[in-house]
């Protein structure tokens, strides 16, 4: 399984051995966007059709696309880490969102 980018959106592709293609599916959305190809240079230009279809079909119907993100994140944790987190984040001379924007960050870069 891997990842794909394109204008923001990331999908999530896996190969289909059954049918011999990939299958890809844009991540992090209520609509669903996916694609599918036999080749990596067609999924690559499948998936720009898919999302640059589904950002048309949007504005042709006056809605707002769907963002894969709003930067809001709401999560629950054990007492104890959130303890040890707003410490970490006080020691680094930071707030508890500018500590967990750095710790997500480097989280998913790795």
């Amino acid at each position: 399984m891997s990842c794909m980018r394109y204008k923001g959106y990331a999908a999530r592709v896996e190969y289909d051995e059954r049918d011999d293609i990939f299958v890809g599916r844009v991540l992090g959305m209520r609509d669903i966007i996916s694609f599918h190809a036999s080749s990596v240079p067609e999924l690559h230009e499948a998936f720009r059709g898919a999302l640059d279809d589904y950002l048309a079909d949007c504005a042709e119907r006056g809605v707002t696309p769907e963002k894969p993100a709003s930067g809001k994140v709401m999560l629950r944790i054990r007492p104890e880490v959130h303890a040890a987190a707003s410490v970490a984040a006080r020691a680094a001379g930071k707030s508890l969102n500018q500590w967990a924007d750095e710790v997500f960050e480097q989280a998913a870069m790795a």
